[in-house]
């Protein structure tokens, strides 16, 4: 009984550790804004520079210029719910001035000091 008593006060004393490093690690919407704006901006060097009469290196420049208008764009289309522990991002994601690339609804998880995107669909 006594090392039942034991494993369940580690048990308890682990789990609200993970809860509170969860909670202090859990990224605010800055993080959020520069994950997302340099994965957009690898996302249109790769594919949207292609697709436009430049050379590619013109293109690559331009769009690293472009950053803080980029990062105006994520913030505007982009949805957060905070669950203390974690948040969830919904960014629906539509670039006017690049019609060639299609609208897209990316969903991702912040947790830990990081960010999963575990959804990304063309609308």
């Amino acid at each position: 009984m006594k090392i039942l008593k034991v494993v369940a006060s580690v048990g308890a004393v682990v789990g609200l550790g993970v809860t509170a490093a969860m909670a202090i690690t859990n990224p605010n919407p800055d993080a959020y804004q520069d994950y997302a704006t340099k994965r957009l901006a690898e996302y249109i060097k790769a594919e949207g520079c292609q697709k436009v009469p430049l050379p590619q290196d013109n293109c690559a420049s331009i769009v690293e210029s472009a950053q803080p208008q980029l990062a105006e764009i994520i913030i505007n289309s982009t949805q957060r719910q905070n669950f203390i522990l974690f948040s969830t991002y919904k960014t629906k994601l539509t670039l006017r001035w690049m019609p060639f690339l299609p609208a897209y609804e990316f969903e991702t998880v912040g947790a830990f000091q990081s960010f999963y995107t575990f959804k990304g669909e063309k609308l």
